[in-house]
């Protein structure tokens, strides 16, 4: 079975059904929004619940605090276990990116688009 990372949106509404069908055919599926650590996943309202009025520099500055760095840190250890990315559209840059990412590596990706 795959070991699949799912890059999508907080709020694509499809996304815990994919998760947890793709688990229920007996794959390995990463959660950003409950990663293996046991933390919550995370948001930006975790570090300053005004980031939508953030600036560069203040965006910059963020992304140094610790809940932050967690994430990435989760996000990246996922990105380099998966050998297959399933992206559920709609979703924004991040998930693109990180799909970008596992398809630069060479590793399948699939886009999920209703």
């Amino acid at each position: 079975m795959a070991k699949i990372y799912v890059a999508s949106s907080w709020r694509n509404q499809y996304y815990t059904e994919v998760v947890e069908k793709l688990r229920a055919a007996g794959h390995d599926v990463y959660d950003f929004r409950n990663p293996p650590q046991g933390t919550v996943g995370f948001r930006w309202s975790d570090v300053d619940p005004n980031y939508m009025e953030w600036s560069v520099d203040q965006y910059r500055e963020g992304m140094k605090s610790p809940r932050a760095k967690q994430q990435f840190a989760n996000d990246i250890q996922a990105l380099e276990w998966a050998d297959t990315c399933v992206l559920v559209l709609p979703c924004g840059r991040s998930a693109h990116t990180e799909a970008g990412w596992l398809a630069g590596k060479g590793k399948r990706t699939i886009v999920y688009a209703l």
